[in-house]
């Protein structure tokens, strides 16, 4: 069951990693590629936090926390230089 588990996990965490990837090389514009990233960011907490469930350990925790950070901080100011170029 566990091994059926992984196995589902990684085929979305891919399929969802790969489309990413997609909008971030074809994105028309700079707000497309900025979502695409942070999107490609999600998934691979996603990851992390899918194969410390399946494994059943807390020591990948401190990566978890790490990765949100730069998501949120990377968002934040990127969201930020948007606004100051549009005015």
């Amino acid at each position: 069951m566990i091994t059926f588990l992984a196995v589902v996990l990684t085929t979305l965490l891919s399929v969802t990693a790969l489309l990413a990837l997609t909008r971030l090389y074809r994105g028309p514009s700079l707000l497309d590629r900025v979502i695409a990233a942070d999107m490609l960011l999600a998934t691979m907490v996603a990851a992390v936090g899918a194969e410390a469930a399946v494994n059943r350990h807390a020591s990948t925790l401190p990566i978890l926390v790490v990765l949100s950070l730069l998501g949120f901080i990377g968002s934040v100011s990127l969201v930020r230089f948007a606004v100051r170029e549009q005015a």
